[in-house]
């Protein structure tokens, strides 16, 4: 009886389906229902995170980032699903991972040095298959990078150190510059003039202020507002389109603004990089002009490069420094008046190894507590918390499959405050009283594409922040900290400019007598 009862054949589907049903309904619902079937019987993958659900799922999770900003929503989906996940970015494979095996696996291997991105993005910014930041022409890429390696090492680091005290200094003395009307300092501006003014003096080396003739003034004011000028920049572009699906670059004005104000960048840059040309036709010595600009120029005249890459690779030579080193040292001026203590004990080693003097190549080694400021800094408020990688060959990584193509995101934002440090989630300089494991702290990556100019960067936040704590004490407006501060976290982390919270205050040391523009 129970048998009859089960069998499908004991009914007549007629009489289930009520008379008025029109016959094409029967075979939709037989077909939704088919549907539904194959939707929840896909084949899973053994990575935890969401499910595709017949491209559905691969929609929303590209959505998400479009939305969110990457470095947020990878946070988002390592936080949902594990430090292992797998999503979806342009229809693409891609794993975001912040567990510290993983990621010093990927690291250190030559089959994950390409990177990812949109074609017709990079294509936009001049990356694609050019310059060394995202290029992920990988043969194109290993012929670039030696350019970078000889700039950012070797006399170079030796001579940054008196450029960024000259430069510093010189932009101290005109404070006035970056004061707002009711005395308070834009020091993010401040910062980036800095870096601009520190880069361009040794790897181009062509005046930017514009006081030798008109067409100085007209060129290098072009550059430097694009440099400056809050939402208009080279990286809110490059951030704005690396993702974004191919269907956005069909429709003009979506991207007309982005493609815009990177054409009057990169026109500023050529002009620029011309009259590097003409300068270097006139020179009597040239030994004395050898730069990074200047040694790209003669592997284009060699046929070595195009004249399209060698733009490319100075621009990117030039805007890295003030657009990441800028926020950093900004963010690390808002800790410092955050943490009173810490400050104290910096000025005392500064005092102790320094004394009236400005810093020196010597003094590097032995500035412990501001190295360990610099490092728990960026640990604590990272500007760059995310690698991007694509897997060149199949692999495993921690037990995980994963094919050729797979997009890769390491998530070391979140890395530096899973393991290792006694106070992850607080900012102590206590994070670094002990020797930390490169596995555990990796602010600048490392391996085949770790960033080629880590050394040099140490050396010029160095170099920045004690000579300007020197002469000035920093304070935030109303003593309001870092977590005051509204922050944008998508390719980078950095502050919101439309806030007034940016503006600082200095005030002057007795240990210089005065800190100039106060």
């Amino acid at each position: 009886m129970i048998l009859e009862t089960l069998n499908p054949m004991h009914y007549n589907i007629t009489n289930v389906v009520p008379e008025a049903m029109p016959a094409a309904t029967v075979p939709i619902l037989l077909l939704a229902g088919f549907l539904f079937l194959i939707w929840n019987y896909e084949e899973t993958s053994s990575i935890p995170g969401p499910c595709y659900c017949m491209g559905v799922g691969a929609l929303i999770s590209h959505g998400r980032f479009l939305w969110m900003g990457v470095g947020k929503a990878c946070n988002y989906y390592n936080k949902m699903y594990g430090e292992f996940v797998r999503v979806w970015i342009s229809g693409e494979e891609t794993l975001i991972i912040s567990k510290s095996s993983s990621v010093f696996y990927v690291m250190k291997h030559g089959h994950y040095v390409s990177r990812f991105g949109s074609k017709l993005g990079l294509q936009c910014i001049g990356m694609y298959e050019n310059g060394i930041i995202f290029n992920n022409n990988t043969t194109l890429w290993k012929e670039m990078r030696p350019f970078f390696t000889k700039a950012l090492s070797g006399p170079g680091l030796v001579r940054m150190i008196s450029i960024c005290v000259e430069s510093t200094i010189d932009h101290l003395d005109k404070l006035q510059e970056v004061t707002t009307e009711l005395g308070n300092i834009n020091v993010l501006n401040l910062m980036r003039r800095i870096m601009l003014d520190t880069s361009n003096k040794l790897f181009l080396r062509i005046p930017l202020d514009g006081t030798e003739t008109k067409f100085h003034t007209e060129m290098n004011g072009k550059f430097c507002l694009r440099m400056f000028a809050p939402g208009s920049n080279y990286f809110d572009a490059w951030q704005a389109l690396l993702l974004k699906p191919d269907i956005f670059f069909k429709i003009s004005w979506l991207y007309k603004k982005y493609e815009e104000s990177v054409k009057d960048l990169k026109g500023a840059m050529e002009l620029l990089i011309q009259q590097k040309r003409q300068k270097l036709f006139t020179v009597e010595k040239l030994d004395e002009h050898m730069d990074f600009a200047t040694q790209l120029i003669f592997a284009q005249n060699r046929g070595d490069l195009t004249a399209e890459n060698v733009n490319q690779c100075v621009l990117e030579m030039m805007i890295a420094a003030p657009d990441t080193l800028s926020v950093t040292l900004f963010f690390m001026l808002v800790l410092i008046a955050e943490h009173p203590k810490v400050e104290e004990e910096m000025m005392k080693e500064i005092e102790t190894v320094m004394g009236d003097r400005d810093v020196q190549s010597d003094d590097m080694p032995n500035l412990k507590v501001v190295e360990n400021f610099i490092y728990e800094s960026m640990r604590y408020q990272p500007v760059v918390d995310l690698i991007m990688r694509k897997a060149l060959q199949d692999d495993v990584i921690d037990g995980y499959p994963v094919k050729k193509g797979t997009n890769i995101i390491l998530n070391i934002g979140r890395m530096h405050k899973l393991e290792f440090f006694p106070k992850p989630d607080e900012f102590s300089l206590e994070n670094f009283e002990k020797n930390v494991p490169s596995r555990y702290f990796q602010p600048f990556g490392f391996g085949p594409r770790g960033c080629v100019g880590k050394f040099i960067a140490m050396v010029m936040m160095k170099a920045i922040l004690v000579t300007l704590l020197r002469r000035c004490r920093v304070h935030t407006q109303k003593g309001r900290g870092l977590n005051n501060i509204q922050k944008n976290n998508d390719l980078s982390m950095h502050p919101n400019e439309r806030q007034p919270l940016l503006e600082m205050v200095f005030t002057p040391r007795s240990i210089t007598g005065k800190c100039q523009g106060d």
